[in-house]
């Protein structure tokens, strides 16, 4: 439990509430792959503008689960939002995306999804 993230601050914001807790882990379920696989066409494509859009919106729910990649996902919203045509970004969004898989593959684990 809690190996590629962590719930310490999702706890706090849930005031220990294990309901609520269990809603924000199903909402990462949700929203969080969608928004990964967005990414992966968006950088693939070459589309800066998408590209950027889906790693900005993944940020806040990255950084509450503490997943230890926001730095990386940074990086390659960074590509998108400055166009930086000359950088391949590819190995960054491997480590989001590895990152992405693994908290799903754990959270539909540690709460039975």
């Amino acid at each position: 439990m809690e190996q590629h993230y962590k719930l310490f601050r999702v706890r706090e914001l849930a005031d220990n509430d294990e309901d609520f807790i269990a809603t924000l882990a199903e909402a990462f379920l949700e929203e969080v792959p969608e928004d990964a696989e967005r990414l992966k066409i968006a950088v693939a494509a070459k589309d800066y503008h998408d590209a950027y859009q889906a790693a900005h919106k993944m940020k806040p729910t990255v950084d509450l689960f503490e997943m230890g990649v926001l730095d990386v996902l940074i990086e390659v919203q960074d590509w998108g939002k400055f166009e930086k045509r000359d950088l391949d970004i590819s190995s960054q969004l491997a480590i989001v995306i590895s990152a992405v898989e693994n908290t799903v593959a754990e959270i539909k684990a540690d709460f039975n999804l």
